[in-house]
């Protein structure tokens, strides 16, 4: 199958997290989102969390008003947030799983067990012109449920990989991998456009942006953290670079194999 294109969405939550650590107006996520574009971003993604930790109300109307690429608003299948998404018509809506306990995403959405609930809240986000994206683990059952409820978009829980590499358990790193390579070659198969993201570091890049299915990968808290050291920009840049020579790999060999 040719190889296509990877693209880099770009989290910016946790500037919103430290301007909202002290109140007021600065650091501004539109201005990081700028930023982030300039450094190589395809796209933003924004969590718009019920309890509002981070995100606002405010940020996303002027997200969805200046960007100048796809916003992908992540957010919970409520009713309260459907609203919000079909007033907004943001390019792309990605359901996660949320608790207010948490500090982050915590594991991939319940599609299976959650099935009659959400192919009905698919579909009205779907008829409003808005693409369809869950945030799941890497499995087969999931992913069969995915295409069933009428998602367009699979995006690939990348955590518990990234957490194995960080305790270089190499044998937990090559099954997590092959779970992943299994799973998009699944998804792609049944039609579903295939992301990754969560924990996605430089280190941890490259073995899934080589995946040849998966089309993008959202990346957030890691880009934002390396901003301090050195700006948004160049952060973003770097990691474009390190996702698109994984790319060109996957690409060389494909075409020794013709």
């Amino acid at each position: 199958m040719p190889v296509r294109a990877l693209r880099l969405g770009v989290n910016i939550d946790h500037v919103a997290t430290l301007r909202n650590a002290r109140g007021g107006l600065h650091p501004d996520p539109l201005r990081a989102a700028h930023l982030a574009i300039e450094g190589g971003a395809d796209g933003i993604t924004a969590h718009l969390r019920e309890d509002r930790r981070h995100i606002s109300d405010t940020d996303i109307t002027r997200l969805k008003n200046e960007l100048t690429r796809p916003l992908n608003l992540e957010m919970a299948a409520t009713e309260e947030m459907q609203r919000i998404a079909l007033r907004h018509v943001p390019n792309a809506c990605c359901l996660v799983p949320e608790r207010r306990e948490e500090r982050t995403t915590e594991g991939g959405l319940d599609v299976r067990g959650a099935a009659e609930t959400l192919k009905p809240y698919v579909a009205k986000l779907r008829d409003a012109g808005i693409r369809v994206s869950l945030f799941i683990e890497p499995d087969l059952k999931t992913i069969e449920a995915a295409a069933a409820v009428g998602a367009d978009i699979v995006e690939l829980h990348t955590g518990r990989y990234c957490n194995l590499a960080l305790e270089h358990d190499v044998a937990g790193v090559a099954r997590e991998i092959e779970r992943h390579r299994m799973a998009a070659s699944a998804a792609a198969s049944a039609g579903l456009e295939v992301h990754a993201g969560h924990g996605l570091t430089y280190n941890t890049v490259k073995p899934i942006a080589a995946l040849p299915e998966i089309v993008e990968l959202n990346i957030g808290h890691f880009l934002i953290g390396e901003a301090i050291f050195g700006g948004l920009s160049m952060a973003v840049r770097r990691m474009r670079v390190l996702m698109d020579e994984a790319r060109e790999s996957v690409t060389a060999a494909a075409s020794r194999a013709q």
